[in-house]
């Protein structure tokens, strides 16, 4: 062969297309040199043709190019935004077109819309040619609707019906009333966590041999729904047999942690609580500062006895301390917002109890998505570093609020609020709130660890104006300052203090009773406080169990035309009865003594609506005889007992029932006055109530019936609220 020419090229420079050949000139031709020319272009991706002929003496070389992409376009998407799709495929502008590339694209795709439950979508490529060889290629995207589980079965199951096992599994039946949620879509990870679930929940039952089997997905024949079959083995149910601890620490004998082990020999074997008890082993032991100890669960079956005898280990670990803590991920938070928190310090005795507690503290800030808190060794044997990865939220909000409640009417409000200003941890807020029955604007700003101590310090400016004339017949404007300072004693025990300044001005109607046009006017208190507050329960909004105890104090007379002495005490207590079903007890007196004076309206007590269900807002309590207008009471008690409890709706309604008791007194007005109605017997209401987490906000609505009341007590049957934000 004397020469080799090349033929076709425009964009690809002819030396390149030599430089892939295996054959060059003055070799003879074979036809595995030929072969391996052809394949090693076409490998290029450069070109859609290749033809090699030989022409006398001459090796002519034609290619075609495949073209450029000149832009890449989706249609028919509107369930996934171009921004994801275009992050997912491989064709971009600019590049060479080539039909494998866009084939593995259509997968991607359609990948893409089944983890997202549409297992019908449909993807057509499409080219649109353009000059100079290039094209615009467009996936025409039939999106479909999602793909749901129309049906779940069981087989193999005789000691749970099927109801039982579907309540276990997080994938679910596919309902009309389903639309607030997504586990009805198909979704092959999360049927790979229901096995988990499942054998979880038959491990906890006793059945220490269960398995899955298999667990299979099929396709309805018009592709719209998965049919979801498990195929269990249940196999034999256990108790547990011995029951022993074991440690080969040098210094933490077997017994000091035997009674953590409250696990009964005879009772059904149980794998959650075997785990809650390693858990719990750990905790104790990280006290002394082990920190890799490791406590294993040595578990020995007795199959012929159906038990299941279980040690726990306790391996040898050496004494460790904390060399550094690392701090990852902070942006913009401060580190030493998130040490503060700590509850360890470098060269402190390893904790594993301390580092759960100052994971706990630093979520609990609120400025994190999400926190985790691990140790790793260290160089030395003995020390061990602690290293803290966060993932920062966003802490700015603007929030808007809308609602009605019975005892407020229809409200708005709007909030400005920086939790994290700067990063240095500290809250700035400004808040406007309008309902029919008042008004109010606030600016707040709070250091949580003033002058670098755990001290939190803050100050509020607010007004309010409340409209009370259907209650008692009077206009109250309030406008004043606040100083706030609070410490924490204990982890559980916290103490506030405030100084307020405030002037109040109460502006009578015409017809009001005239132990209220007596007050009217200005006033102004100047009081400081405190707040001693002891709190367990294990979440705030919603406790399951715990308790809390608080004692407040406030004196005015520091000045200003006010002088008074105010207490209050209170006390709740939460127990869970039955899975997700909570009783809650709870109590709260107060009173107040004018010093020297009586005491103000402004300063009294009011009770009734949410504090005792069953009555109207300010609805018991000392009253004008003649005007029917409350005057509040200087001393008052309330109690309440409440069990909540799911309605055995599906959970992702939101929906949950309540009954509920209410008692009370309210009275000791310093008037001493034959036209004042005034009686401090016991009220007591009982009712039932409902709770709606809905899509648009938390939905509450209480019915209350008074069974002990007098006849000037005002009464108010129903309690509604409703509230969003956004």
């Amino acid at each position: 062969m004397r020469s080799i020419r090349i033929e076709g090229t425009q964009r690809v420079d002819p030396q390149t297309v030599r430089s892939y050949l295996t054959i060059r000139e003055g070799d003879r031709l074979s036809p595995a040199q030929l072969d391996d020319s052809l394949k090693a272009l076409f490998a290029t991706g450069y070109f859609a043709d290749v033809a090699l002929n030989s022409e006398g003496d001459v090796l002519v070389v034609r290619v075609t190019e495949n073209p450029v992409i000149n832009r890449v376009a989706f249609e028919g998407n509107s369930k996934i935004e171009d921004e994801a799709l275009s992050s997912e495929v491989q064709s971009r502008a600019r590049i060479v077109y080539t039909r494998t590339r866009v084939q593995n694209d259509v997968k991607r795709i359609l990948e893409l819309y089944r983890r997202s439950g549409r297992f019908a979508a449909r993807v057509e490529p499409k080219i649109i040619q353009l000059e100079q060889n290039r094209v615009d290629l467009v996936f025409e995207i039939e999106e479909g609707d999602r793909t749901t589980v129309e049906r779940i079965n069981f087989v193999g199951n005789q000691k749970f019906d099927n109801g039982d096992l579907r309540s276990v599994i997080r994938t679910e039946e596919s309902r009309w009333w389903k639309f607030l949620t997504s586990d009805d879509v198909y979704d092959p990870d999360r049927l790979a966590f229901d096995r988990e679930l499942l054998r979880k929940f038959y491990l906890s039952e006793g059945y220490a041999d269960f398995r899955v089997v298999s667990a299979v997905a099929e396709l309805t024949p018009d592709r719209s729904a998965f049919v979801i079959t498990f195929t269990i083995e249940e196999g034999e149910r256990y108790r547990f047999g011995d029951l022993d601890v074991t440690s080969r620490l040098p210094d933490l004998s077997a017994e000091k942690v035997r009674p953590l082990v409250t696990i009964k020999e005879g009772s059904w074997y149980n794998a959650t609580q075997v785990e809650q008890t390693v858990e719990k082993l750990n905790q104790e032991i990280g006290k002394f500062g082990y920190a890799f100890v490791d406590v294993r669960p040595r578990v020995q079956r007795r199959r012929d006895e159906r038990l299941i005898d279980v040690v726990f280990e306790i391996g040898e670990g050496p004494r460790v301390y904390v060399d550094r803590i690392e701090i990852e991920g902070n942006v913009r938070t401060l580190d030493k917002v998130i040490r503060r928190e700590f509850r360890l310090l470098e060269g402190d005795a390893f904790n594993t109890q301390k580092m759960r507690l100052s994971r706990q503290r630093i979520a609990n800030l609120g400025f994190f998505e999400k926190v985790d808190v691990t140790n790793v060794p260290s160089s030395q044997p003995d020390r061990t570093t602690v290293k803290v990865n966060i993932t920062e939220r966003s802490t700015g909000e603007i929030s808007l609020g809308a609602g009605f409640s019975s005892t407020q009417g229809a409200l708005a409000d709007i909030a400005l609020r920086e939790r994290n200003l700067l990063g240095r941890g500290q809250d700035l807020r400004l808040g406007f709130q309008v309902s029919q029955e008042q008004q109010q604007i606030d600016l707040s700003f709070t250091e949580p660890y003033f002058l670098d101590r755990p001290l939190l310090a803050g100050v509020d400016v607010f007004r309010i104006i409340r409209d009370n004339t259907d209650e008692s017949s009077f206009d109250l404007d309030t406008a004043g300052v606040s100083l706030r300072m609070g410490y924490r004693i204990t982890e559980p025990l916290s103490q506030r203090w405030k100084y307020t300044f405030r002037r109040d001005d109460i502006d009578p109607e015409s017809d009001a009773s005239r132990f209220i046009r007596k007050e009217e006017g200005v006033s102004y208190t100047s009081s400081i406080g405190q707040d001693l507050i002891y709190d367990t329960r294990d979440n705030r909004f919603e406790p399951t169990e715990g308790y809390t105890l608080s004692l407040s104090n406030e004196i005015a007379g520091l000045g200003g035309s006010v002088h008074y002495l105010r207490t209050e005490v209170g006390a709740s207590w939460y127990y869970s009865l039955l899975d997700e079903v909570v009783l809650g007890l709870g109590g709260k007196a107060g009173y107040v003594v004018g010093l020297g004076e009586d005491v103000g309206l402004n300063d009294r007590f009011f009770k009734g609506g949410e504090s005792l269900r069953g009555f109207a807002v300010s609805g018991i309590g000392p009253r004008d005889s003649l005007t029917d207008d409350a005057l509040g009471g200087n001393r008052y008690t309330t109690a309440s007992a409440e069990v909540t409890f799911p309605l055995g709706l599906p959970q992702e309604l939101g929906l949950r029932g309540r009954v509920f008791t209410d008692v009370g007194t309210l009275g000791g007005i310093d008037d001493n006055d034959s036209l004042i109605q005034e009686s401090e017997s016991l009220r007591a209401s009982v009712g039932v109530g409902l709770t709606w987490r809905s899509p648009f906000g938390p939905i509450r609505l209480d019915f209350a019936e008074p069974i002990l009341k007098e006849d000037f007590d005002e009464v108010d049957r129903f309690l509604f609220s409703f509230g969003t934000r956004f």
